[in-house]
């Protein structure tokens, strides 16, 4: 048998298998595909030589076999992934971002890196809540309870508004300070040189830019 007659045929019993999903198949006599598929296993197990003396296994290397199946009318091959993180605090965020122009997203990028959405997440330090805030950071910001969704969200973006309006809108300065404070950042003239604070603004940027 010739390399492309097998080829052929291979991709002829793909499409005739194919044609009939998601119908159930019979059960009182083999389907062709499970004809055609055991000869195939044997034939490979056997290390068969076609005719033309390739192998095989080197003849259904070079097949197409993608360009044997269908597709449903109408259908994409690649459907688009949403870049939109919807969460159970989407409208608390999207009231804090419009409140103090600070993009969606990026109060997204911060939360997620902070803790996840998990608004009842407390650090070792004593950070809490869905942007981590510090005991001393929520009182200056108004925050009662650090673990209040609402109050925590539109806390901690009032405090990277105040970050991003400190460092003239450089984005990655404005993460370093919400992470490390200002003082450090005005201290090491930029990212402080703290492996956390760095790790934590390559992640927030990747995230924010992706």
């Amino acid at each position: 048998m010739s390399s492309d007659l097998f080829k052929t045929m291979f991709q002829t019993t793909v499409m005739q298998s194919m044609a009939s999903y998601p119908s159930a198949s019979s059960t009182t006599s083999p389907a062709p595909s499970q004809v055609f598929g055991a000869v195939l296993q044997q034939a490979l197990m056997q290390g068969l030589d076609l005719a033309d003396g390739s192998s095989l296994k080197d003849s259904l290397a070079d097949t197409d076999i993608t360009s044997a199946l269908p597709t449903k009318p109408g259908a994409d091959l690649l459907q688009p992934v949403s870049t939109s993180a919807k969460t159970d605090f989407d409208d608390i965020i999207t009231r804090a971002a419009e409140k103090y122009n600070v993009p969606k997203k990026l109060i997204q990028a911060v939360i997620r890196q902070e803790s996840n959405f998990n608004p009842n997440v407390r650090s070792h330090a004593g950070a809490a809540g869905l942007m981590q805030l510090m005991p001393a950071t929520a009182r200056g910001l108004g925050v009662s309870n650090v673990y209040d969704p609402e109050q925590n969200v539109f806390g901690g973006t009032k405090y990277l508004r105040q970050m991003l309006d400190q460092f003239q809108g450089n984005l990655k300065l404005a993460l370093a300070a919400y992470n490390a404070g200002p003082g450090n950042v005005k201290k090491y003239g930029g990212i402080p040189p703290f492996k956390e604070t760095q790790n934590y603004v390559r992640k927030i940027t990747a995230n924010y830019y992706a």
